[in-house]
């Protein structure tokens, strides 16, 4: 069966892709190898440079490989342009940090001389989402290839056009073929790729079941990974917040990239105090989102990424309003081509309910009530995800005890969840393990090196 990408806003088929077939395979795993021999012992400063070419190209190509994202998985297209600025970002981030990230680190021994090294593994296998389709591979990839490591990147399917770009824009910038290569796989071969010896560690952002078989399959060969899994993020609205900011920014951190965000602010625990205050402001900015076209810059919200998508959201928002919570904006599909889904907010959910327990991966938040500041700290603990989490109150100081009692990757306080190059980024529980970003992200596949030398 080959990759069909499909543009979601007109449901008409852009392109098809054949897949690899064994031989090109292996061919890929051969020269990912051999390359990496000699990709290993490039200077800091060459790599650093060609990724500081890949961040102009990224920022003069903006425009295009926005379109692209945009044609292929429906972001609306300010939001799309502005993910390849981001992914220039992190380019020239780890363009001038990784070179001390890495350096050698002495250590006082008795020996002569004694420190630790940090050198790349080798070819490692990267498998990507379809819902931040550049940022996410270059979120990986930008310090993976500072380290000297190669990539392997097998991207979902119906971006495999985003994923063919991406491999361009490292070209240009003077990487070599082997240095990143697409692999047009099934789900079924990559677990073959992955028992590969010449592959020496995986990453995978997307969904628990996949996150958990490439686990399996990794910890069987004894190889190392990095999992970014699904998330429930908790949006805590204390007594005392700034209501009107936290509804915009709330807005916002639920419905951008047309709710499709792992970090996406899913569970809205809000103090009983300001319940109905916050609930009707939310509303209001949620029903105020533009729907339609994404290659229209006015367009707030445009289609999901696939038809399956949308009717597995809808889904669970019927049986979240057969467990008696009450849509009080949207709660529908939309009647139009593509596959929109009306912004939606759900009120009265109880725990123990699908809008709770579930993630729901579209644009639909789900209002909870809490008691007290403690009360709602509890009920966001009750999960099985721990990805990211946002509290909004007055009281910094309240703020911060309660981001350390929240059990979660990343917690940002009268912010919304996000991912910067400067600090780590990932999850605990069912959303996953390892960290990307900052120093933390490009230690995650190096060889820590003891070298003890005596005189």
């Amino acid at each position: 069966m080959p990759l069909v990408s499909k543009n979601p806003t007109t449901e008409n088929e852009i392109e098809r892709y054949s897949l690899h077939t064994d031989r090109e395979i292996e061919q890929c795993l051969a020269q990912a190898r051999s390359g990496f021999e000699a990709n290993r012992d490039r200077s800091f400063g060459e790599r650093a440079a060609r990724l500081e070419r890949a961040a102009d190209l990224l920022e003069d190509r903006a425009p295009a490989l926005g379109a692209l994202m945009t044609e292929e998985m429906g972001k609306p297209l300010p939001q799309a342009r502005a993910e390849a600025e981001k992914c220039a970002w992190v380019c020239r981030y780890y363009a001038e940090h990784g070179a001390d990230f890495l350096a050698d680190q002495a250590v006082e021994t008795p020996a002569q001389k004694s420190y630790v090294a940090h050198e790349p593994l080798g070819p490692i296998l990267a498998v990507m989402p379809w819902n931040f389709p550049f940022w996410q591979a270059f979120r990986f990839g930008a310090p993976a290839l500072m380290a000297g490591n190669v990539v392997l990147l097998k991207h979902a399917p119906n971006v495999t056009g985003c994923a063919e770009a991406i491999a361009d824009v490292l070209r240009e910038a003077g990487f070599a073929d082997h240095e990143l290569q697409v692999l047009r796989v099934d789900e079924e071969t990559v677990g073959t790729i992955l028992e590969d010896r010449r592959v020496r560690g995986a990453t995978l952002t997307g969904s628990v079941p996949a996150g958990a078989a490439v686990a399996q399959q990794a910890a069987a060969q004894l190889k190392p990974t990095v999992l970014e899994l699904g998330g429930s993020d908790p949006f805590i609205v204390c007594a005392d917040a700034d209501l009107e900011e936290a509804a915009s920014i709330g807005c916002t951190a639920r419905m951008q990239n047309n709710g499709q965000s792992c970090i996406a602010a899913k569970r809205f625990i809000v103090t009983r105090a300001v319940l109905d205050d916050f609930r009707e402001r939310l509303v209001e900015n949620v029903a105020a989102l533009t729907v339609g076209d994404p290659t229209n810059d006015a367009t707030d919200v445009g289609p999901m990424a696939r038809g399956d998508l949308r009717d597995m959201v809808h889904d669970q928002v019927e049986r979240a309003l057969g467990d008696g919570a009450v849509a009080v904006t949207g709660g529908h599909m939309l009647e139009r081509d593509g596959f929109f889904y009306a912004p939606t907010v759900l009120a009265d959910v109880e725990p123990g309910t699908v809008a709770f327990e579930e993630e729901i991966f579209g644009p639909v938040a789900s209002i909870t009530a809490a008691d007290d500041a403690e009360h709602a700290v509890a009920l966001a603990n009750n999960t099985r995800f721990g990805l990211g989490g946002s509290i909004f109150t007055e009281d910094l100081e309240k703020g911060e005890r309660m981001a350390r009692a929240l059990e979660a990757g990343c917690v940002f306080v009268n912010e919304m969840t996000k991912s910067d190059p400067r600090v780590p980024f990932g999850g605990i529980k069912d959303s996953g393990y390892g960290r990307e970003l900052s120093h933390h992200g490009i230690h995650e596949f190096v060889n820590v090196k003891t070298v003890w030398v005596e005189g």
